[in-house]
């Protein structure tokens, strides 16, 4: 098992939401989140004298867990429906999942999901 976060537009949301149902992919978390990338250039902290404020944009990050299989699946259908072209579109993480159990059945592994 892989889990994906992709840090998207908000307003990209619902959209990356219905694909990736279309995609039989289901099950995720969205929280709300503030940050911001690699800047165009080098910026001091401080500017004549007083410190200077970095504001961070509001993002949605989007946390799914996939079995290995559909690691792809799922990476193309986010790409492909939060991407503005724009930049501040977002990224996406994957990491591994050692092990997932279900609270309310005691179910392991793939069958989380």
């Amino acid at each position: 098992m892989k889990k994906i976060e992709a840090i998207i537009r908000p307003i990209r949301l619902e959209i990356v939401k219905a694909a990736l149902a279309d995609a039989g992919i289901t099950g995720m978390t969205a929280s709300d989140v503030r940050g911001s990338g690699r800047p165009n250039e080098e910026r001091s902290p401080f500017f004549r004298g007083s410190e200077y404020i970095i504001y961070l944009s509001p993002k949605l990050k989007l946390e799914v867990v996939v079995r290995d299989e559909d690691v792809d699946l799922a990476i193309e259908v986010i790409l492909e429906n939060a991407r503005t072209g724009e930049e501040g579109d977002g990224k996406i993480f994957v990491l591994p999942i050692a092990g997932a159990e279900r609270i309310r059945t005691g179910e392991t592994g793939d069958a989380v999901l």
